[in-house]
């Protein structure tokens, strides 16, 4: 067989060889794929579709309780988003507070406070929730608080929220109601 035919084979095998090894070892630093192979998913993030909702936690949030002088008997609650996503307060709708430490329930919520939407807050968006610390007539009863339980969702622990300026504000457990979030100050306060 002549010199010329055997080198000619030799270099075809050759490059036969590379070319079905190198797709192979693409595949197995991640450099390529095979046809028909799955593919990996990116590792980067997707934007939510319409549908997804976050449900607020407290480590997207910060809280904030004062007393205010009118009306009179009532405490405000801010929630404040500062996390860089969406989240909403569908799952549970206004705020588990334990307003002392001998209160068997949560405090019962205005239903009529409902606004009837679920309440999203946005990036740096705030919410709202007031708190009747007493009855009408009742504000010599109770105790005075300078912080309370809230939680955000039902068989959780609540966290402690102090309140920001002023003197400890009187509260009675038993006749205590909140409402439901809001997404404005006045429409909180007119409980």
């Amino acid at each position: 067989m002549p010199y010329a035919a055997t080198t000619g084979r030799s270099i075809a095998a050759v490059t036969l060889i590379a070319a079905a090894v190198l797709p192979l070892t693409g595949c197995h630093h991640g450099g390529g794929s095979r046809p028909g192979a799955p593919t990996r998913p990116s590792a980067a993030p997707r934007p939510p579709a319409p549908g997804d909702r976050t449900a607020c936690t407290p480590e997207m949030l910060r809280f904030h309780a004062r007393g205010v002088r009118h009306p009179a008997h009532r405490m405000l609650l801010t929630v404040t988003n500062y996390s860089d996503r969406p989240c909403d307060f569908a799952a549970q709708p206004y705020p588990l507070l334990r307003l002392g430490p001998g209160q068997r329930a949560v405090t019962p919520a205005i239903g009529p406070s409902d606004p009837g939407t679920v309440i999203t807050l946005a990036p740096d968006a705030t919410a709202y929730a007031a708190v009747t610390t007493a009855a009408d007539g009742a504000s010599g009863r109770g105790e005075r608080i300078s912080q309370f339980g809230v939680a955000l969702a039902p068989h959780t622990a609540p966290g402690q929220v102090g309140l920001d300026s002023g003197p400890p504000v009187r509260v009675n457990p038993r006749t205590a109601r909140v409402t439901y979030w809001q997404s404005r100050r006045e429409a909180a306060l007119k409980w």
